[in-house]
């Protein structure tokens, strides 16, 4: 089995949360979940899977504390790494819907990792995302705030398609 870290910016707890569920769904160690505002680029090189989520803020942003964290980050090869993005947003948002893990995708391709866990939007309305890249979105997208029914479905089918094209 591959080994996971899974890697968060929550300013409300909503992310963190999510991070933790996804960690329990994968049966990884709630020591291997971590909060970016604690954490240093270094820590990456200890996982050969790197989850990672974020919220989306303002205009479309990431969670603050991601900055910190990718301005490390991005200087790294990580070629020998499996990525997985996650996101929370609000559809209510529509034009801007998490559009951080757009951000955090775009910002990490150029470490040369493979990105892992495409996923779909289904029930969600909402009229545009960054994180849709070559029409294909780049992670899991969940939206707590209106939607938070279709989580637990959305996380378990994403957990199973992780574990397909990590092991």
């Amino acid at each position: 089995m591959k080994k996971y870290g899974i890697f968060y910016g929550s300013a409300t707890g909503v992310t963190a949360s999510i991070a933790k569920k996804i960690g329990d769904y994968l049966g990884v160690d709630q020591a291997e979940i971590h909060d970016v505002s604690q954490s240093s680029p270094d820590m990456f090189g200890d996982y050969e899977v790197l989850v990672l989520g974020t919220s989306t803020w303002g205009d479309g942003e990431i969670e603050e504390d991601w900055y910190d964290m990718l301005a490390g980050v991005e200087v790294l090869d990580l070629k020998d790494k499996k990525i997985a993005l996650f996101g929370c947003g609000d559809e209510n948002m529509s034009d801007t819907f998490c559009n951080g893990v757009g951000e955090l995708y775009r910002r990490l391709k150029p470490t040369g990792a493979t990105f892992v866990g495409a996923f779909n939007t289904l029930g969600y309305d909402f009229n545009h995302t960054d994180a849709e890249v070559d029409g294909q979105i780049v992670g899991l997208l969940l939206d707590e705030a209106n939607k938070p029914e279709l989580s637990d479905e959305k996380i378990t089918a994403w957990v199973a398609l992780l574990k397909t094209q990590t092991e």
